[in-house]
């Protein structure tokens, strides 16, 4: 009985944010342990077909670079990467945008839908919706000298948003699902970090929460605790102190570019936990970091 009791007070717990959460967005970027376990993969489903049911707006941004990697390994193509971005040459991107587009994306909808939800899966290209430009980087070579353009191929940084289609999506209640394949002017396709691509469709929708799922807890601080709350002012330092480092600094950067475009507030939860998202949100202590204005 007390079990049963439990259960009950944590649905009185959730409900004050149902009620603030109804009618607004949550942007939803899908990645790392949480696409590979079956378990996890089927309680994504499940919290985001319930979050739909109880009026939020859920969209989400998957990535798949794990599974990109599998089929070049097949095909025995060797992968390089310049600052932790996959280099993409025509070949590459080929792939990139078959498994990301044509396989994972699929596979998410799919789940979804199996189990009771109305998904629709989409591309950047898709209605224009994510268009891009190739991303420019620089290497510094020696002092007082200019920098080096690195070549990273077609990878692309988001230049425009355009959301028609989602409202379009919404209007009918259906669940979208994105790859981030960005295009560009010319009509070519872009390989775009799905953090980056979940954040500028949270900062064009003015979301009410960008939520980037991980394989960490969230940030810690130097004694390897988890911080449950930062301030964007409070970036600069963490990350000048080494306690933000990594790939968790671009993570950072871009909960801090959402926030300051409009969004609400941004999450950094750990999506190797079952029912990470609601347990974000719908909970009073929440199990990640979130970062604030």
């Amino acid at each position: 009985m007390q079990k049963i009791i439990e259960k009950a007070k944590t649905l009185i717990e959730a409900l004050p944010y149902m009620r603030e959460f109804a009618g607004r967005t949550i942007v939803i970027k899908y990645g790392g342990h949480a696409m590979v376990d079956e378990e996890l993969k089927k309680n994504f489903a499940l919290d985001v077909i319930l979050m739909k049911h109880i009026g939020i707006n859920p969209v989400i941004v998957h990535g798949g670079g794990p599974q990109i990697n599998q089929f070049l390994k097949k095909m025995n193509v060797q992968s390089s990467y310049i600052q932790g971005m996959r280099v993409t040459d025509g070949d590459t991107m080929d792939v990139v945008e078959m498994v990301l587009v044509g396989k994972v994306n699929k596979e998410i909808v799919g789940l979804i839908n199996l189990h009771g939800g109305k998904a629709v899966g989409l591309s950047g290209r898709d209605g224009d919706l994510v268009k891009a430009k190739k991303m420019e980087i620089y290497k510094e070579l020696v002092e007082n000298a200019p920098p080096e353009l690195i070549d990273l191929g077609q990878v692309g940084q988001v230049t425009e948003v355009n959301v028609e289609i989602l409202e379009t999506l919404d209007s009918q209640n259906f669940i979208p699902v994105i790859a981030p394949v960005g295009v560009g002017s010319k009509g070519e396709s872009y390989n775009i970090n799905a953090d980056l691509v979940a954040g500028a469709i949270a900062a064009k929708l003015k979301a009410h929460k960008l939520i980037l799922l991980t394989d960490v807890a969230g940030v810690k601080d130097a004694e390897g605790n988890l911080i449950s709350s930062l301030a964007c002012g409070e970036l600069d330092g963490k990350i000048k102190s080494g306690v933000i480092s990594g790939g968790m600094i671009p993570k950072v950067n871009c909960c801090r570019e959402a926030v300051a475009a409009g969004v609400g507030k941004a999450h950094i939860v750990d999506g190797r936990v079952e029912h990470a998202i609601l347990l974000e949100i719908f909970t009073q202590a929440g199990i990640g970091t979130e970062i604030v204005q």
